[in-house]
C-alpha cells in the first residue's frame, strides 16, 4: 500500500496543483480562479464548480476576518493554499425624511417581505454550469454618477440599519438599463417592498447580478439575455428617496462589491 501511494505522488507533479487567480483578496471582492480541469476545488468547507476549462469562481463577504483555505485536490490528493483577507474601512451615510414605515415596516408586511426575501434568497443559491461569469462586465448604466457604495453603512432616520450591499446609480427617471454579463433571469418582480422593480441574473457557478428600484421591466424569467441588452428602465419604486439603480453582485448569498468586477 505503501508502495503504490509513494508511486502516485511520484506520477502526480506539483503543476497538478497549479492555482491562478484574477482578483484581490480584500473584503467584498469576486475572485476568478483557473486550475487543471479534473481537480477538484474547494474554497474553506464548500466545493465549488469547476468549469470544462478549468475556471471557478468565489467571493469574500464584507465583513470577513480570518484567511481563505483553498483546497485543491486531485486522485485522492490534496494542495492547500491559505490567502490573507485585506480588511476594509467603510462609510457612514445618514438619509433622513423616509416615510416611517420604510424604516421600520409595519407587522402587517412582515409575512410580505418574508416570502419576498425567500423568492430572492432562492434566486441567488442557484447554482448553474454557466460560465458568463468569466467576461468582464459593464456598468448597466453609461456616464452616470455612483451616489451610494458597497459597505456603507446607513443610519436611516437616525437609526442604524443594514450595510448597503450594492451601489447606488442615479438617472433620470425612464433611463434604459442595460445587462451587465449576459445570464439567464431566474427573477423578475415589479413590486417587492423595499426594492420595487427588482430582476435577478444568473451568470453561473452561484453568480448573480441585481438590479432594483426598476420602474418598468422588459425581461421574464427564463430570458437568455446578452450583455449589453436592455433590460428596463430607471425608477423610484421600493423603499427609494429618488430615481436611481441599485445594481449588486452575489455569489450564492455572499454579498459583493460590485466595483470589484466593474474595475
Amino acid at each position: 500500500m505503501l508502495r503504490i501511494i509513494f508511486l502516485l505522488a511520484v506520477l502526480i507533479p506539483a503543476s497538478a496543483f497549479a492555482l491562478s487567480f484574477d482578483g484581490k483578496f480584500v473584503q467584498g471582492h469576486f475572485i476568478i480562479g483557473k486550475t487543471q480541469p479534473e481537480n477538484e476545488i474547494w474554497i474553506d468547507k464548500k466545493q465549488v464548480k469547476v468549469s470544462k476549462d478549468g475556471y471557478f469562481v468565489f467571493g469574500i463577504g464584507r465583513d470577513r476576518k480570518y484567511d481563505i483555505v483553498i483546497t485543491s485536490v486531485k486522485n485522492g490528493k490534496k494542495s492547500k493554499i491559505i490567502k490573507k483577507v485585506q480588511k476594509r474601512k467603510y462609510r457612514i451615510q445618514r438619509i433622513d425624511g423616509l416615510p416611517e414605515k420604510k424604516v421600520t415596516p409595519p407587522k402587517e408586511v412582515y409575512e410580505r417581505i418574508k416570502r419576498e426575501n425567500k423568492i430572492i434568497a432562492d434566486a441567488r443559491s442557484i447554482e448553474s454550469n454557466l460560465t458568463f461569469f468569466k467576461k468582464k462586465f459593464i456598468p448597466p448604466l453609461q456616464n452616470a454618477i455612483i451616489t451610494g457604495v458597497y459597505g456603507s453603512q446607513r443610519i436611516l432616520n437616525g437609526k442604524p440599519k443594514w450595510p448597503h450591499y450594492g451601489i447606488d446609480i442615479a438617472a433620470k427617471k425612464g433611463t434604459k438599463i442595460i445587462s451587465s454579463g449576459t445570464g439567464v433571469v431566474t427573477m423578475a418582480e415589479d413590486d417587492l417592498y423595499y426594492t420595487g422593480g427588482t430582476i435577478i441574473m444568473d451568470h453561473g457557478h452561484g453568480i448573480s447580478t441585481i438590479y432594483s428600484h426598476l420602474e418598468s421591466i422588459m425581461v421574464k424569467i427564463g430570458d437568455k439575455i446578452t450583455q449589453g441588452d436592455i433590460i428596463g428602465t430607471v425608477g423610484s419604486t421600493g423603499r427609494s428617496t429618488g430615481p436611481h439603480l441599485d445594481f449588486r453582485i452575489n455569489w450564492f448569498q455572499t454579498r459583493l462589491d460590485p466595483m470589484s468586477v466593474l474595475n
